[in-house]
Order: structure tokens, then sequence, then C-alpha cells
């Protein structure tokens, strides 16, 4: 990797720079998703390469013996000029896990692509039933799409949302956000509980230590018990939070992001919304004052 300070967000720039990086986590029980880094193709044959590097993921990692799933943007299998392409490529990669006797979690993108995303996320869920989906905690939304979920019982990965979205379709305020967060967890905790075939149905997302918090209180209050829900975080971010979810004995799950395209994924995201920026530095800041007390 060429980059010192994207070495500790970014796994490396191709799948046999990420393995190594990521079996000290396998080694010790953690489960990771793994999640190669790019989106909106422009052309079908850079879906397939997509669909194919997601199906070497899967078994790169089960012949690595790495307790893992992966992270799939439909934008990078062609939704973007071709729906219908992107839910075949997408099926294909949910066989395949299926056949690995493992899962995939599905990313939502821009509001623009949320719809299409539901859509192609149900067709490949009724048929597989091994697919997870993200929900953004900013959009207005959401409340209304769990609703809509909840007869897939699929495992929703609850997150605040990182693309900047016009106020007409997203909270803009982080006290907004973070009050939509909570109660969307409050909805998934009273109508997605139980256990699915393939594990936990909900991910805490989040690198805000008063979520954390609340969700603790709620998982205790709940007497919730560790095979009903994870807490997931980002490669990097938030590393002091991390330790803690699992030093008090929660279920957790590390994002690990790799691939070429990190650069750019880091300079869109800040570009479209600097809010990311005072994230990341946030998180450095909060980090590094723990260490010192």
């Amino acid at each position: 990797m060429r980059y010192g300070f994207a070495r500790r967000f970014v796994a490396g720039e191709t799948l046999n720079e990420a393995l190594p990086a990521i079996l000290p986590f396998a080694q010790s029980g953690q489960p990771i998703i793994l999640n190669h880094l790019g989106e909106n193709v422009a052309s079908t044959d850079e879906a397939r390469q997509a669909r194919d590097s997601y199906v070497q993921m899967l078994l790169s990692m089960h012949d690595a013996g790495i307790n893992g799933n992966i992270a799939v943007k439909l934008t990078q299998l062609g939704l973007d000029f071709d729906p219908q392409l992107s839910l075949s490529l997408a099926g294909e990669i949910a066989a395949e896990a299926a056949r690995l006797q493992n899962t995939i979690e599905i990313d939502m993108e821009g509001s623009a692509y949320t719809d299409a995303t539901l859509r192609i996320f149900n067709a490949v869920q009724r048929e597989h039933g091994n697919v997870g989906i993200a929900i953004q905690a900013y959009l207005f939304r959401s409340q209304a799409d769990l609703e809509r979920l909840a007869p897939l019982k699929p495992k929703v990965r609850l997150v605040k949302g990182a693309y900047r979205e016009p106020a007409s379709v997203a909270f803009q305020k982080k006290s907004d956000v973070d009050a939509n967060y909570r109660k969307l967890l409050d909805q998934m905790l009273g109508t997605m509980l139980p256990v699915s075939d393939n594990g936990p149905r909900i991910a805490i997302a989040t690198h805000d230590p008063a979520l954390v918090d609340y969700a603790f209180a709620k998982i205790m209050q709940l007497h919730l018990t560790a095979h009903q829900y994870e807490f997931q975080m980002l490669l990097g971010i938030r590393r002091d939070l991390q330790e803690r979810v699992l030093s008090e004995g929660h279920p957790f799950r590390i994002y690990v992001p790799f691939g070429e395209a990190w650069v750019p994924y880091f300079m869109r995201r800040l570009s479209e919304r600097p809010a990311n920026l005072s994230f990341v530095l946030r998180s450095l800041f909060a980090e590094n004052n723990r260490a010192k007390s």
C-alpha cells in the first residue's frame, strides 16, 4: 500500500494484500465483513469483473478459514445502466455464498438508489435467504422501509448514513439523525429479534459512544443474548470504542475495506459530506485522548 495514512482504514489494494491483514482477526475469532471498494461502474464487463471479485472474496475467506462475509455495492454490479444485470449478478453472488454456507450484506448507497436497492434485495433475499441490507438513519423513509422489510426476516445493519442528502429526504442535524437512529433501533428490537438460520438479524453499526451506550442499555433492559445482535464498526475507526464493546462481552464484527479505489473513495466521501472528515478527525482525537488518560 503506497500511502501510510490509509493503512489504518484500508486493508490493502488487492485481495492478496487484504487477506494477511485480516488473518489476525480470524485467529482471534473476530468476524469481519470484507468490502471491495468501488462504485458506479460504466460497463457490463466491469460489472461482471466486480461479480468475479466478490465470488473470489468468498472463496478465499472460506479456504483460509476466515469467519466473515462480504458487503456488496449494487452500483458496482451495473445498477446505474442495467438494473436487471445488477439483480442477476447479485443473485449469483448470493448463490455462491449459500453454497459456501455464508451470507452477503448489501450496502445502501445514495438515496437515488434506495428504491432500486430494496427491490433487488427483496428479490435476492426471497430466492436465497442469506442476504442482509443496510438501512440509513438519516433518511426520513427508513421507518417505513423497516416495516416493509420485516416479513422477509432479513439481517439489517443500521447505520447513520455517509452521503450528502438534501433536506427534502434526510435529516440535516446530527441530533435529529441520532434521535432517529434510537427510534429505528427500538423499532428493530421490537420486531426483528428472533435469530435466523444465518445468525443475528440486528447489526448496530455506529461509532458514536452515546448511541453505543444507548444500545448497551436496551440490550440489558431486554435481556438479549449474544446470538440476537451484533455491533459493527469500520476498520481503524474508534478502536478504543471497539475494544470497549469487546471487553464488555458484546458480539462485534469489523467492516474491512480494500481495493485500488481507496483514493477516490476517500476523496469522494469527503467532498460529498465534509462531516465525514470531522468524523474521522474526532475519532482520532478521541482515541489519542483515551490513550493518554
